[in-house]
């Protein structure tokens, strides 16, 4: 009989898991939808949901190799040419080391750089590498090295980094291992964007060298080497012997493999064919429970399942239409179609309820399920002589809802079709595939559709990149109080102040109602039992980690079991 840790499902679901996680900021995906207080030794039920059996960790094991199959392929591993999402960021973390990465209560600090520190104002940072690191390339990390990766690169025109980072004026060398990032204007919360690609230096030499092929070729400073990459089969990575965390990383080698369809994954994990998988589909994170042998490292961040809303095209730039279609809206019956409340808990804004941004007065304020108040909402709307869409007085509203072809979301769709139309709507559904939807939401050429929201972001970028002008705003909303409190998110890095900022903008959203919100979506990294320290990174100073956020694993970390 197997020794065993027991962790709580779903809401506190990884050892080291807390807070502040996600990936994206309210970008157009495919699918929709606190640790234990022992560090995952002690038992006991809790509220929010069943315990989840881990198996024993054991000592540390160097040696050996694993098979990880992952949701999709990415087109190109180059931070600046590549969309990484959460499969690329599992390969992109084997390779590369973030400068920065977030604490289990959603602190951002530094992991592969020493230190960050701000001028008096936050219009400067200051970022100090650790000495004696080098390249897979044997080329040295310094700051010339990271003044060309971003001028050159990150920075240059066709990056698809270019944009997030245009407030930064400029990246000036100090000496050999500092730099300085000057700012366009002041932000507190500069750091959080050197926790993703951005801050994943890679060589220039190797960079250079390649040329157009540089993507095929990554040379980062991460515990693993590239080996080799056949698109859309595997890319192999093997152990950096001179890497700079000394003992780490324990493996030998990963294969990692993309598996789009779901149940091949499942049924590839439970065969052996692969040791480990990563899924953000509630149905996968489910039937993955029920396998003998596998530990399930969940996670519940940020992320959250629901809708856009096209608010600068009638009808739906008027906020009665809106909040009609928020309170029309049976958020229990929608959770059901993902697993239910035991799986997925229903969302009242951009932040997971473990996360320090989360609020109870925003929770309160979102539009709840009410066919009643709906319907007058709508009916106010429709018989207004004034009506945005120019339509007669009495004609019913008639829009297209755009998803992706995936089945639980053509469930969701069809749900939501149902609710609308009880108020009158006349509602068309609409299939498109994930990259020409994205496309479409970039260029505000659709009505409605489903997405993702909120994400492993600081909260002024989770804001800001939603809700000011220019892409990625699909929805075209924007608001003076919005506007206003990013600004103090941006001044200060006081923590109470940053929340009643955050929680302001919360309560807009509930007013005004941009999006529509379904419930959380549940991520997870299954492994083999054998497989171990999946959630259990920590920082270059021994501190903790925040795990496996939204299925995304630090590899160097983990080891395989004799």
């Amino acid at each position: 009989m197997r020794e065993q840790v027991r962790r709580r499902r779903p809401w506190r679901t990884s050892a080291r898991a807390l807070t502040s996680v996600g990936i994206v900021a309210l970008l157009m995906a495919s699918a929709a939808c606190g640790s234990d207080d022992d560090g995952g030794n002690g038992g006991g039920d809790d509220e929010a949901g069943a315990v989840v059996d881990i198996s024993e960790q054991g000592e540390p094991v160097e040696g050996g190799e694993i098979t990880v199959g992952l949701e999709a392929e990415t087109n190109a591993w180059l931070p600046g040419t590549a969309n990484f999402g959460n499969p690329g960021y599992n390969v992109g973390f084997a390779i590369y080391d973030p400068l920065m990465k977030r604490t289990p209560d959603g602190e951002v600090k530094p992991y592969l750089a020493e230190s960050m520190e701000p001028n008096e104002d936050f219009s400067a940072w200051t970022l100090t590498l650790r000495p004696g690191v080098q390249f897979h390339d044997d080329t040295p990390l310094n700051a010339e090295a990271l003044k060309t990766v971003w001028d050159t690169y990150l920075v240059a025109p066709g990056s698809n980094l270019a944009s997030n980072l245009a407030e930064v004026a400029s990246l000036d060398v100090v000496d050999d291992l500092t730099v300085t990032y000057q700012l366009k204007a002041p932000n507190a919360a500069f750091p959080d964007l050197l926790t993703d690609p951005a801050g994943w230096p890679f060589s220039p030499t190797a960079a250079a060298e390649f040329g157009d092929d540089a993507g095929s070729n990554p040379v980062g400073t991460g515990p693993f080497r590239f080996v080799s990459w056949t698109r859309d089969s595997q890319l192999v990575v093997e152990k950096n012997e001179n890497y700079w965390q000394e003992g780490l990383p324990y493996l030998d080698k990963i294969t990692f493999r993309p598996i789009p369809d779901e149940d091949t994954r499942l049924q590839s994990l439970q065969s052996g064919d692969i040791d480990a998988m990563q899924s953000l589909r509630q149905s996968t994170v489910d039937r993955a429970r029920d396998f003998d042998g596998v530990d399930n490292y969940e996670f519940l961040g940020n992320n959250s399942g629901g809708s856009n809303i096209n608010t600068g095209k009638p009808p739906f730039d008027d906020v009665r239409i809106r909040k009609a279609m928020a309170l029309a809206l049976d958020q229990e019956a929608l959770v059901e179609v993902l697993g239910g409340t035991g799986l997925t808990p229903a969302s009242t804004q951009f932040f997971g309820p473990d996360d320090p941004y989360y609020s109870e007065k925003a929770a309160e304020a979102w539009p709840d399920h009410d066919p009643e108040q709906a319907q007058e909402l709508y009916d106010d709307y429709i018989n207004d002589p004034a009506r945005s869409d120019g339509q007669p007085v009495g004609t019913d509203i008639s829009f297209t809802y755009t998803c992706p072809p995936d089945p639980s979301l053509n469930e969701l769709s069809q749900l939501y079709q149902s609710f609308w139309s009880d108020l009158g709507m006349q509602v068309e559904l609409e299939q498109v595939e994930q990259a020409a939807y994205t496309q479409q939401a970039i260029a505000r050429d659709y009505d409605a559709g489903c997405t993702r929201h909120g994400g492993a972001r600081d909260p002024y970028y989770v804001f800001s990149r939603a809700f000011t002008p220019g892409v990625p705003n699909v929805t075209e909303f924007q608001h003076p109080d919005i506007d206003e409190n990013l600004a103090i998110l941006r001044s200060t890095n006081d923590v109470e102040e940053r929340k009643a900022a955050a929680e302001a903008i919360s309560l807009v959203l509930a007013d005004q109602v941009p999006v529509t919100l379904t419930g959380g979506t549940l991520t997870v990294i299954a492994v083999k039992e054998a497989v171990k320290n999946v959630d259990g990174w920590t920082f270059p100073d021994g501190s903790d980690g925040n795990g496996v956020p939204e299925g995304t694993a630090m590899w160097g970390h983990i080891w395989l079991a004799d």
